[in-house]
């Protein structure tokens, strides 16, 4: 049997640790980083953080999940109705890919056609609707549902998170 990758759900910053753990016990591991900037009294730095907070990824064959959930920090590995649920290589690859380039990028969230937003930024901001479109611009409906009742408005689609 093949290994495959998994994500792991770790404690509140416990990503580097589980990712040292996992490493000294031979298990392949990927945590995606993204350089920002912390700010103290005295100086600032540029620090590695993860790019997806709270998790990190392994890949091992299903069976030897036991030594991998006995690692400290890690909280359980992601599952669908209680069965592993694996990640394509491709997936994994393309965001190492990423990572490793020179291009800027920043981690946003998944958002689809038909899930509820809302609006963080800009005069529309708090205000809650359903995406209808995305792109650069998301187009946004709001309604009253109880007078069957909509309008629809263009907003920047940076500026809309899940609801």
């Amino acid at each position: 049997m093949d290994p495959n990758w998994f994500a792991l759900w770790t404690r509140s910053r416990h990503e580097k640790q589980v990712r040292d753990q996992l490493l000294k016990k031979s298990v392949e591991v990927f945590l995606p980083t993204i350089g920002k900037w912390s700010h103290w009294k005295d100086r600032k730095k540029k620090i590695d953080w993860p790019l997806f907070p709270g998790y990190v990824f392994a890949r091992f064959i299903p069976d030897e999940r036991i030594g991998v959930l006995k690692v400290d920090g890690v909280v359980q590995i992601i599952s669908n109705n209680g069965m592993l649920s694996s990640i394509p290589d491709q997936e994994i690859e393309s965001i190492r890919t990423l990572v490793e380039s020179e291009l800027a990028f920043d981690p946003v969230p998944l958002i689809k056609e038909g899930d509820m937003v809302k609006v963080t930024h800009g005069p529309l901001r708090g205000v809650v609707g359903r995406l209808v479109r995305k792109g650069a611009h998301a187009r946004l409906v709001l309604s009253v549902d109880l007078i069957g009742q909509a309008v629809a408005v263009e907003v920047d689609a940076s500026d809309v998170k899940p609801y």
